[in-house]
């Protein structure tokens, strides 16, 4: 008899349907919570949290609350793979959920595909995870060539023509790279420095000789995190004054402090309004809600916020317990939905997302500004 009861009690621990317990929605996210892009992914991660956790404080979506449970993968594509495995085989996830890193998403999809699991606001603009139309990934923020593509057109419009690019030897760098090429295309330049640096041990020294050498005026750099800081510090050891512009894959108040006294004064180019923009609702929504949680709201947190709303809305019209074929059904027939002044828009033949893509430059005070 004493069998039987321990045996049900770890039954209804391990489905969670104990006496008294209420339905779990799990949704899953693996992420380098430590690492190179540690701080950026916290925030985002934060963002989204605030989110879901007044969404559950509401009585959950369909009386059921979401429960995230988040997975460190150290910034380690394969890594990352084994935990979305486990998180779908052995956890039973919903879906995946603010996945981050180009290389880490390619390594996550196998398992998307194979399990039929939704994947919703991966964090990263890789174009491989738009075109063509991957049947499991449901993008919500611009990409990444959009972005670097903003960032040369815009250096020169402010008649800069010699400009360097500096990237990470993986599939952002290429994927970036392939958006810098399309705005040099457009203002009949070419890059006056285009160097890969390796990933898991970068020697920036030499590259920083190459782009002091050709006087670039600007270097954008293509990498995550702690890479582009220790780049740049090369940059400036090796007597470099040119202006210095990176993705939103570090739009972080983390990057901004570990930049130390090199802040001021960068570019970051940006997939979401400013967090300081109260003209559009889901910003003025997330500052609400940051403030009643002694938070402040930063770029990358808007981001993982914005993921939230579009996961939540998902689970909505998937229905009283939703399944994951139910909630691939939903997103796909998600058309026109506002996310505060964004509108976003899933069919068969889309999951691109927004597009919405602008420029901010760290100002004196340690904040990004427009």
């Amino acid at each position: 008899m004493r069998s039987w009861l321990k045996s049900a009690a770890l039954w209804a621990l391990a489905t969670g349907m104990g006496v008294g317990a209420q339905a779990q929605i799990v949704i899953g996210q693996t992420a380098g919570f430590s690492g190179i892009v540690a701080a950026g992914v916290q925030e985002t991660t934060d963002g989204a949290k605030l989110y879901i956790d007044t969404i559950n404080a509401r009585g959950g979506v369909n009386g059921q609350k979401i429960e995230l449970v988040s997975m460190d993968d150290k910034f380690d594509p394969k890594l990352a793979g084994e935990n979305a495995r486990k998180l779908i085989e052995e956890r039973n996830v919903t879906a995946l959920f603010l996945t981050r890193g180009t290389p880490h998403n390619e390594a996550i999809v196998p398992h998307l595909d194979k399990h039929g699991v939704p994947l919703i606001g991966p964090s990263t603009g890789a174009m491989v995870l738009h075109k063509p139309v991957l049947r499991h990934v449901f993008n919500v923020r611009a990409t990444y060539q959009r972005e670097a593509e903003k960032a040369i057109t815009h250096l020169a419009s402010l008649g800069m023509t010699r400009i360097a690019v500096v990237l990470a030897d993986d599939s952002f760098g290429a994927d970036g790279l392939a958006g810098a090429l399309r705005g040099f295309e457009q203002t009949k330049l070419k890059p006056a420095v285009q160097e890969k640096f390796n990933r898991a041990k970068p020697d920036f020294a030499p590259l920083a000789a190459k782009v002091v050498e050709a006087k670039a005026q600007a270097t954008l750099m293509l990498a995550s995190g702690s890479a582009v800081v220790d780049g740049y510090a090369a940059l400036r050891k090796a007597g470099y004054g040119g202006q210095i512009v990176t993705l939103s894959n570090n739009a972080s108040s983390g990057f901004i402090k570990s930049l130390g006294e090199h802040a001021r004064g960068v570019i970051v180019t940006q997939v979401y309004p400013g967090e300081r923009s109260s003209n559009y609702a889901m910003v003025r929504e997330a500052q609400d809600l940051a403030k009643a949680n002694g938070k402040e709201v930063s770029p990358a947190m808007l981001e993982g916020f914005a993921a939230a709303k579009v996961l939540v809305e998902g689970l909505k019209r998937a229905g009283p317990k939703p399944t994951r074929e139910r909630l691939l059904s939903a997103l796909d027939g998600l058309q026109k939905f506002d996310l505060g002044g964004l509108e976003i828009s899933y069919s068969p033949e889309d999951h691109t997302g927004l597009d919405f893509a602008d420029l901010s430059i760290i100002g004196p005070d340690g904040k990004f500004r427009r």
